[in-house]
Formats: structure tokens, sequence, C-alpha cells
């Protein structure tokens, strides 16, 4: 069953978000909160404060969580973005000093109780960063009349190194990334409000393995209370690293670094991030690190063997693009029937021949081309499947969940498609930003405006829209984001069908 957006909702979603922009302020913005006093700036209306710390340097603390900084009295200048984790990924500005967090708001004042909308960055545990313009918050912050929030906070090694097994001295290590977050929602709580926010109104939303770190905070008990509805785009948790095989990747790590937990503590960064391509010991390639199952930070699995109690009753948006690979595998020139099955192989997260699922795509699509199935049958393999295992385990248990599904084609993009990240620029409203591929015509504006629309519904009223169904089962309604917008029940059976018959685990587990 197909159910079409009304279009006098869209347009008057779009006015109603665009009558709060508010006036530019006169002068720079100066707060003054429990934690300390900062000089933002004021940009295109928007009270901006980029770079204000939460947590204490982690550079003497090495793979240990650590604590909130001391109140500073003194006015500190909050108009410079902070530096990055250190990572092998291609970014200015890297320090392990890097526990700051920016905030966009309207007003930032006590009294304006606006949801607070705090956004955690992509690139798996190992990469990424907030200061990326795709998620610069100006224009979520003004159209949505919303504080944003975004966050920095340790990755790879030093974020998710587990070292319990190895030196009882870093019972934590393999979670510390993951507790970062956790003192940025502490933060948060006790801070927000003289930015004008809501601290009991927080809502996380983050892509990809942004999307999978909001997963693994959803099972932690120590994040029970710090927010209240989520959204994760194309990034799912199922199940953390088991302690044995993070064990095995720190060995890995130790032996190409050379080094002892306890050397590697004062081991010059740069050491560490040249160890990171080690030779994954059960994936191959680069070596994973990610939240453990280390029985302190975390528990239990997040969607095994069914959706986490804690977080059940958190409203919860999952969403993907239809064509996830486009962002991963570029389109190959020599493809053919002939070499489609090789291709699709590697690109596999579910032991499937791969030659049977070519045949079983050409059946059911004879006009698909083999790029065509190249990339709609390793989405469906590989970044789609620990969606649906959480959409249907949250259904299974009735907790308020919204699932969907980018299909707006880049106009941009060659081949164009939605690929992974497309549905970034469209929820922030970053149509121009470097990097997007939304395009910034009258078809992208109105979707990025349908698509913030229902992200900030959800932070101010705990559902996206009246005309967005939960996704319950068996009917699996979902939306479907497009030129028309549109509720399509179960969209992609057959794929999911297909897929079903072979189990799915999540890689790094």
């Amino acid at each position: 069953m197909t159910l079409p957006i009304a279009r006098r909702d869209v347009i008057a979603g779009a006015a109603a978000l665009a009558l709060v922009r508010p006036a530019r302020a006169a002068a720079d913005p100066v707060v003054t909160a429990p934690a300390g006093r900062w000089r933002g700036t004021t940009e295109a209306g928007v009270q901006v404060f980029r770079g204000i710390r939460y947590g204490i340097d982690p550079t003497r603390f090495r793979f240990h969580a650590v604590t909130a900084p001391a109140p500073v009295r003194d006015t500190l200048a909050a108009t410079d973005f902070a530096p990055s984790c250190p990572q092998r990924a291609n970014i200015d500005n890297q320090n392990e000093d890097c526990l700051f967090l920016n905030i966009w708001t309207p007003d930032a004042r006590r009294g304006g109780n606006r949801p607070v909308m705090v956004y955690l960055h992509g690139g798996a545990y190992m990469n990424g960063t907030v200061v990326d313009p795709l998620v610069h918050g100006h224009r979520l912050a003004a159209d949505g009349d919303v504080v944003v929030v975004t966050v920095n906070h340790r990755l790879n090694a030093l974020g998710y190194l587990y070292l319990a097994r190895l030196n009882p001295r870093f019972p934590d290590s393999g979670n510390v990334g993951q507790r970062d977050q956790l003192l940025a929602l502490h933060w948060i709580r006790t801070n927000i409000a003289h930015f004008g926010g809501d601290p009991s109104r927080v809502m996380l939303f983050g892509q990809s393995g942004g999307g999978a770190k909001i997963g693994t905070l959803m099972a932690m008990p120590d994040a029970h209370g710090l927010f209240h509805a989520a959204a994760t785009m194309s990034g799912q948790q199922v199940t953390a690293s088991g302690p044995l095989n993070a064990t095995r990747r720190a060995q890995a790590f130790l032996a190409r670094l050379k080094a002892t937990p306890a050397e590697a503590v004062t081991l010059p960064v740069a050491r560490l991030i040249d160890a990171l391509s080690a030779e994954d010991p059960i994936l191959g390639g680069g070596v994973y690190m990610g939240p453990v199952l280390d029985m302190r930070s975390l528990t239990r699995h997040p969607f095994w063997p069914d959706a986490h109690p804690l977080g059940r009753s958190i409203p919860l948006i999952l969403g993907n693009t239809r064509e996830e690979t486009r962002a991963f595998i570029a389109p190959p020139p020599d493809l053919s029937w002939d070499n489609l099955a090789s291709r699709i192989a590697p690109q596999l997260r579910v032991d499937a021949p791969p030659e049977w699922i070519v045949a079983q795509y050409r059946t059911q699509f004879p006009a698909m081309t083999p790029h065509d199935i190249l990339y709609r049958a390793t989405t469906a393999g590989r970044s789609w499947p620990g969606q649906v295992i959480e959409a249907e385990a949250r259904a299974a248990a009735g907790a308020p969940t919204w699932v969907y599904q980018l299909d707006y084609s880049s106009p941009v993009r060659p081949g164009g498609g939605a690929a992974h990240t497309d549905d970034i620029p469209l929820v922030f409203g970053t149509l121009d930003a470097a990097g997007s591929v939304s395009g910034t015509g009258p078809a992208a504006r109105a979707l990025s405006a349908r698509m913030m629309a229902a992200f900030v519904s959800l932070a101010r009223n705990g559902h996206p829209a009246r005309d967005w169904p939960r996704h319950t089962l068996p009917r699996r309604a979902t939306m479907v984001f497009d030129t028309t917008s549109r509720v399509v029940d179960d969209p992609r059976r057959w794929e999911r069908e297909l897929f079903a018959r072979f189990p799915y685990i999540q890689p790094g587990t």
C-alpha cells in the first residue's frame, strides 16, 4: 500500500520552519553556565559557540575514561573549531586533546526551552569529525528553531583499543570513546538551558558510524535518561565486539606498534595512528576497533538477542539510502555479466553464493544492467541488513520506531542514485556545502525541508510526522523520501526476503 504525502503538509511545514529564523544580534553573544563563560559569534542570525571543552585533556589519561573540566570563571573565546581526534583520514588540525563540542542556537538565553539535537559523526569508530561543513548547524538551528550540538570524541585506538584482558590497568579502554559521548551528554544536561535548550528534550542523530554509536548508547546503562529521542542514518550496531576478538585485535595492533599496553601509554600519538595499518586477525584488512562487550560500560549487545530493553522507550528513526554502496564502489568500466558475481562477492556481509544472487536478481528484474545489480545487491547484502534487524526487533518489542528509505537520486553524482551520506546535507540543510551532491534546485530544497521537519518534529514532539506511520509487523511501513515522498509498505520485500535466508554478522564483532 502506498500513501502519498499531502503537498499542503510539506508547504505548511516548510513555511512554519521559515518563520522561526531569528534576527541578527547586535553584539557577540556571551553565555554564563555552570561549566563556565563563553563568547561566541552571530552568523546568519544564529548564535554559534565553537570549541567548548566538555572533557579534560585525555593525553595524560590515554586509554582511560576522563572527567569534566573544572568550571572556568574567565570568559573564553568560543569562535573557532577545536582539534579533531588523530586518525588516518586527511583532516586538518588533529590532536589527542579533542574533547570539544559546538553549539548553534537561535537565541542563547535561558527560558528558550528549545529541543536539542546532538549530532555524532560518521567514519565508523576509526575516523571522522564534526568540523565538516556538511554538518554545520546554522540552517537546522534557524529553520527548526532548535539548538544543534555537534561532538568530537576519541576514535580508533585512542577510543576503542581493548586492553583489559592484557593489562588490568585499563579496564575501560575498549569503550572510552563511548564514555566521551556520555561525558558530552552530561555537559549538555547541565549547561544547555543557558544556550536556550531544553535538557528534557535531547535527541541524538548520527550518520553511519554516528548511528552505530547511538545504537550502542541505547544499550549502555550509564546513558539512561541522558537523551530522549534518536535517529540513525545508515548506521546500525546489532552486536558489539566480543572481548576475545577485541583482545586479538589489540594484540595485532600492539605487535605492529612493537609495544606493551603500558608502553603504548606514552608513545607519540603518530606511532599509534601508524599502527592502525595492522592487519585485522578476523576480517583481514586494516584492524577494526569499536565498542566492546566489556561487562562494564556495555553488558549485553544492543540488538541481540532482541532490542535492548533500555532503548525500547526511546522514539527512534532508522534510515538507509537505496543504493548505499555507490559511495564505496566506483563504477567499474569493465563490469559485465561474466564478472559481476566476482565483483559482488567481496562486498557482501553475508556468506551467500554470489552467482546465485546474480541469477536471482536477473530473474526478478530482467531490465536491470550489471551496474544496477552491483549496487542493489551489495547494498541489500552489506549496508542494509543491520537496519532490517533493528527495525524488526523494535517492531516485535512494540518500541516507537519509524523507518525511512532515501530514494532521491543525486543530480550531481555520475550515475545518480541515492548513496551513503546523501541524507546528511538534506537533514542539515547544507545543500551548498562542500561535499554535498544533493544539488540546490527546487526538488532538493523541498526534500531537505521535508526531512528537516521530520527530524525536528521527533526532537520536539517525540514523533516525526502525523502522516508517517510507525514501523510495525507485518506491515513494515516505510517513508520513501524522494522528489515526491510517500509511505510504502515493505518497499524492498523481495530483497529483504532474499537475504533473510543468510545469517548476518555485524562486521567487527
